[in-house]
């Protein structure tokens, strides 16, 4: 329980008055129905508001009974305007004896990163250059207007709606990059026209759901590869990943698939199937299931635009296919995208790292060039992405050396690659954790 406050001579009545709390006492506040938090030795019981937080409920709870200062900087643009929201759930501080980390994650660290952190802002690296995101916004519509002049000019045969899918899975995948941008809280100054522009981006040129995708993505930034805790490692027992999983999965002769061949049914259920029947039936099952109907609505007025633009050059059931040949072709690059930076990584339970460090563990790059930027939407950064993750996707790079210097400083592994072999480590990592699974299955 609490120690009582310092009663220091001219102390204010707050100050006479507030608790100090110890690291033990603290992490013992770490359950569903119990949630205290700890943002600049300030200790916040966050149990009954984590319902109202636009992050979602589930991201505060990954850093319950723990210290969230890098998270919490990380992801709110606007300090001053949040901590509005925190000052109401303080209960106490850290007893003047405690370190200002929990479970020895280091202080150097910590204090490097966040002069490196200082370093970008007097950089103007969080600057946003919105000419950059005008024009990619404008390559996307672009893209659309192309597609359908190719079939309202050369007609519903094989090729130019084969042309026309790729066109579309391409400004598909486009906007799948430029939403991740609003969503992150990169673009605008102000968090207001950020959400309602990634509204806009995700629901009407995209038909999905900004609050589904914000509940989902802010977990995996806050807790990267991290089981239980990181929605994209939650594979629903059709693959095992990293190493823990596997030999854990072995240990107790769970079998729901052949492992030592997911390496090889990958192709086959990972990228085709993922967006076209997953997410789509996440998404969707979500905002009905959550009432939300603002994105909801969002969502209408993309397929009501799409299957006003096709119907015509297809029906009503060859426009359903062709759109879900178009999901069919964006998952693929999605998937390859987005897993080349993580999948290869650390995948464990939470070993309570300090914020670089997690980042670095779960994240690598892939080499910079004009067609992987575009390609990846900047994801080919994830590194300085995760680490920085307001930051505008067209500064990363000019943070990635200070980056490479603060790792060499403390020995920590700053990987980057060419982009072919970072998609074949995708394979190859599969394949490593199905020979863990099977040895494990086998022999333990």
């Amino acid at each position: 329980m609490g120690k009582g406050g310092n009663q220091g001579e001219g102390a204010s009545e707050l100050e006479v008055q507030m608790p100090t709390f110890s690291w033990e006492e603290i992490q013992k506040h770490n359950q569903r129905t119990d949630q205290w938090l700890v943002i600049d030795r300030k200790i916040y019981n966050v149990t009954k508001w984590s319902k109202r937080h636009p992050g979602g409920q589930r991201v505060i709870a990954h850093y319950s009974g723990e210290d969230a200062t890098d998270a919490f900087r990380a992801f709110h643009p606007d300090l001053d305007f949040v901590r509005k929201f925190l000052k109401p759930l303080l209960i106490g501080e850290l007893a003047p004896e405690e370190p200002s980390l929990d479970r020895g994650k280091s202080s150097q660290i910590t204090e490097d990163f966040r002069a490196l952190k200082k370093t970008a802002e007097d950089m103007n690296l969080f600057k946003t250059n919105h000419l950059f995101f005008f024009l990619l916004l404008g390559h996307i519509i672009v893209m659309e207007s192309i597609a359908w002049f190719i079939v309202y000019y050369f007609g519903n045969g094989w090729i130019p709606t084969l042309i026309t899918a790729f066109v579309l899975a391409t400004s598909q995948a486009q906007a799948g990059w430029l939403q991740h941008d609003y969503g992150h809280l990169s673009v605008y100054k102000k968090s207001k026209w950020n959400h309602v522009v990634h509204k806009f981006v995700i629901g009407h040129l995209k038909g999905a759901s900004a609050n589904w995708w914000n509940h989902r993505h802010f977990q995996h930034h806050a807790k990267p590869n991290i089981f239980h805790k990181d929605p994209d490692v939650k594979m629903l027992h059709v693959f095992v990943l990293g190493e823990w999983q596997p030999l854990e999965y072995g240990k107790k002769k769970l079998k729901y698939l052949p492992y030592n061949h997911q390496h090889e049914y990958f192709f086959l259920i990972g990228p085709p199937l993922l967006i076209p029947m997953y997410f789509q039936y996440q998404i969707i099952m979500t905002m009905i299931s959550r009432r939300d109907w603002v994105d909801l609505a969002w969502a209408i007025s993309y397929y009501i635009r799409f299957f006003y633009t096709y119907v015509p050059f297809y029906g009503i059931l060859g426009a359903l296919v062709f759109l879900n040949f178009i999901r069919f072709l964006e998952s693929h690059w999605f998937v390859w995208v987005t897993q080349m930076n993580h999948i290869v990584m650390e995948i464990d339970l939470d070993h309570y790292r300090d914020w670089f460090s997690s980042q670095l563990a779960a994240t690598c790059n892939v080499e910079q060039s004009f067609f992987n930027d575009w390609f990846s939407g900047h994801l080919n950064f994830q590194i300085e992405h995760h680490l920085f993750p307001t930051m505008p996707r067209h500064n990363l790079h000019k943070i990635a050396p200070l980056v490479k210097s603060l790792c060499a400083k403390h020995g920590i592994e700053y990987q980057e690659k060419p982009l072919l072999r970072a998609l074949l480590d995708i394979v190859s990592s599969l394949k490593k954790s199905g020979e863990l699974w099977l040895d494990a299955y086998l022999h333990k």
